[in-house]
């Protein structure tokens, strides 16, 4: 298949983006070892480090948010692939002497797996991580458990809030206490219109109809478990999924809340603030402060066309923290 893409060779596409992403930030990011992207300016050895991992081809995630501020390393899988736990394991002796390790992984079966092996081998090296998973995908249901949760970009807030405590000095296992309280009232649904096209093979990922949207599809074009349906207004489409999201964080009147509206890579910003201006009034309708709010793209899947709605309900603590400074490439908070 044809891909109008600008690439050279497919098989190189991941060596070739970070090489130029590391080219275009060099005062805030390195390159080490082909696959690991680590803060320029490394910090005080006497912090935590937070680190996470991922495959290529959801940029800007996950490695758009190494820096001051937010994620030490990030370690880079192939397209839409988990690193191997060998490379994983490389990162983490890179911060072996810190006060701790927090390791963000998101709920997708090769992070996991390949996580718990590189843990489980630093664990031999006496290099002692601590993980938190996030797994806040409402679309298999409000009350489903969060193993059968898939992690989407409610994984970038989060790792603001803790690269912040971190930066503040905090243990690794407080760290972790507050990203929790946060994870537990997360979520993200997402919807789709246009399914995404590997770039390594052309094949399209997922399938849907031209007049078909599919809300909870996956950020590789898993089921959302209700199936497609037939293409609804913006306003039916930012209505039903705000009830749901603050619905499944039990936000009350009140309460303040992130309300964050991601891209999925072929979704225009016109049609983002169109959603977000109903996803505010239905919020603001319910007595809740919308106190931190994003349009933008931070979790793609190449040009799939349809976006994340991701809430999270703060608590005076984690709003400090996730509006505390810090300087990633796709992430600047002054």
């Amino acid at each position: 298949m044809v891909m109008k893409k600008f690439l050279n060779d497919p098989q190189r596409v991941t060596n070739e983006l970070l090489e130029g992403y590391a080219l275009c930030f060099p005062n805030k990011i390195k390159l080490v070892s082909e696959k690991i992207v680590a803060r320029a300016t490394p910090k005080s050895k006497d912090k935590v480090a937070v680190i996470t991992l991922g495959g290529a081809g959801h940029e800007p995630a996950l490695s758009g948010f190494v820096g001051e501020g937010m994620l030490d390393a990030s370690v880079v899988g192939d397209i839409f692939a988990a690193p191997g736990a060998p490379k994983v394991v490389e990162a983490l002796r890179m911060f072996k002497d810190y006060a701790g390790i927090v390791f963000v992984v998101l709920n997708h079966e090769g992070d996991q797996r390949n996580a718990n092996m590189a843990m489980m081998m630093a664990a031999k090296e006496g290099i002692k991580v601590t993980k938190i998973v996030t797994a806040e995908d409402i679309a298999p249901g409000v009350d489903a458990p969060s193993s059968e949760r898939r992690g989407l970009g409610g994984c970038i807030p989060l790792i603001k809030i803790l690269g912040a405590a971190a930066e503040k000095g905090f243990s690794a296992e407080e760290i972790v206490e507050i990203g929790e309280r946060f994870n537990k009232r997360m979520a993200t649904l997402a919807v789709t219109l246009k399914v995404a096209t590997h770039p390594q093979s052309g094949g399209e990922i997922g399938a849907l109809a031209d007049d078909q949207m599919e809300i909870g599809m996956g950020q590789h074009g898993e089921g959302g478990g209700n199936g497609p349906e037939p293409m609804q207004s913006a306003d039916w489409v930012a209505e039903t999924m705000a009830k749901k999201v603050l619905r499944a964080v039990d936000a009350k009147a009140g309460e303040k809340i992130l309300l964050l509206i991601n891209g999925s890579g072929g979704t225009t910003l016109m049609e983002q603030f169109v959603i977000f201006r109903k996803a505010y009034e239905v919020t603001k309708a319910a007595g809740i402060e919308i106190a931190a709010s994003y349009c933008g793209e931070v979790l793609t899947v190449q040009e799939a066309s349809g976006f994340q709605m991701i809430v999270g309900v703060f608590d005076e603590q984690t709003l400090e923290l996730f509006k505390a400074p810090s300087d990633a490439p796709y992430w600047v908070t002054r």
